[in-house]
Parts: structure tokens; C-alpha cells; sequence
């Protein structure tokens, strides 16, 4: 039994999405309050604004350009493997065909002797005189 002194950890794991969502809401945030209490002029701070708009923009279109980057560098090798992967499978099956076709031919030459022995059989029983001369 626990004395009620036990610490439990819990860890919680994001994808990044909402981070990036949070962080673009409290830079809207931020920059109204920032408006709200700006000591500078009206043009100052527009002047200021677009600045910082374009330094957002810039930093965006930067961490795009690396995701894209980095999903195209994965996605070359993911290419490769899963063409790797058809070649192989395509292999496998004409593999599988060729002893399919060959296991059928065995089979039919088997049915074919087996009816050729049946043959041969019967007519040594029918005529067991033509059997008794060809001996």
C-alpha cells in the first residue's frame, strides 16, 4: 500500500500542428496588445508591423520550403523501395506461374500414363491370348 507521497509522470506527445497554430494565435495576440500600448505613432508602427509581417512571412515560407525539402528527400528512397518492392513481387509471381504451368504439365503426363497403363491393362484382360502370344 502507497503512503499517498507517489508521483505519477504523464507524457503528452503532439504531432507539432497545434504548436504552430498556438504560436501563429498568440503572435496575433501579441501584436494587438502591442498596438494597444504602442508609445510610437500610427505610421511608426505600421511601419513596424509590416517589418515584423514580412520577418513572419520570411521564417513561413523558410519552414515550408524545409518540409518540402525534407519530404522529398524521403520520399526519393520511399520510390526506390517500393519499386524495389513491385520488381520483386513481379519476379515472385512469374516465378510461381512458371512452376504452376510446370506442376500441370507433370500432372497431365501423369493422368496420360496412368490412362495409358489403364489401357494397357484392360486389353491384357480382354484378350488374354494376344497378351500370352506377344509374351
Amino acid at each position: 500500500m502507497g503512503t499517498g507521497d507517489e508521483q505519477h509522470t504523464v507524457i503528452i506527445e503532439h504531432d507539432g500542428r497545434r504548436e504552430i497554430g498556438a504560436f501563429l494565435v498568440g503572435a496575433l495576440v501579441g501584436a494587438g496588445i502591442a498596438l494597444l500600448f504602442a508609445p510610437e505613432t500610427g505610421a511608426e508602427t505600421q511601419k513596424r508591423l509590416r517589418e515584423q509581417a514580412k520577418k513572419l512571412k520570411d521564417i513561413t515560407e523558410g519552414r515550408v520550403r524545409e518540409w518540402k525539402d525534407d519530404l522529398g528527400s524521403r520520399m526519393g528512397p520511399a520510390k526506390v523501395v517500393l519499386d524495389q518492392g513491385r520488381q520483386i513481387a513481379s519476379d515472385a509471381r512469374a516465378e510461381l506461374e512458371e512452376k504452376l504451368e510446370r506442376s500441370k504439365a507433370v500432372y497431365r503426363a501423369g493422368v496420360d500414363a496412368a490412362r495409358e497403363e489403364s489401357r494397357r491393362q484392360l486389353s491384357s484382360t480382354e484378350d488374354p491370348e494376344a497378351s500370352e502370344a506377344g509374351s
